[in-house]
């Protein structure tokens, strides 16, 4: 399955785009695709029914210049996420 980024929503907020997706994973990261030109901010959220060991974490210096922002996870984690920035 590997690692997989799904854009579900988009729109816009002020002047700054806003896009919702979800990741789904069977290796410890990979790059959410946001659709944006630069990221200024993501959260990530994981979907389990049970306490995790570790946070999702975002593994960049934002903003990034592009539209992937690399996350690493534990292995098999999938997960909820928004990122602002500019379309």
């Amino acid at each position: 399955m590997a690692f997989a980024s799904t854009i579900t929503c988009r729109t816009i907020a002020g002047n700054k785009t806003v896009t919702f997706g979800t990741w789904t994973t069977d290796t410890t990261g990979g790059d959410i695709n946001t659709g944006l030109h630069s990221c200024e901010f993501i959260t990530l959220q994981q979907n389990k029914s049970a306490v995790i060991a570790n946070a999702p974490v975002v593994n960049e210096t934002l903003p990034v210049a592009g539209d992937a922002v690399t996350i690493v996870v534990d292995s098999g984690e999938g997960g909820y996420w928004m990122a602002i920035g500019d379309f």
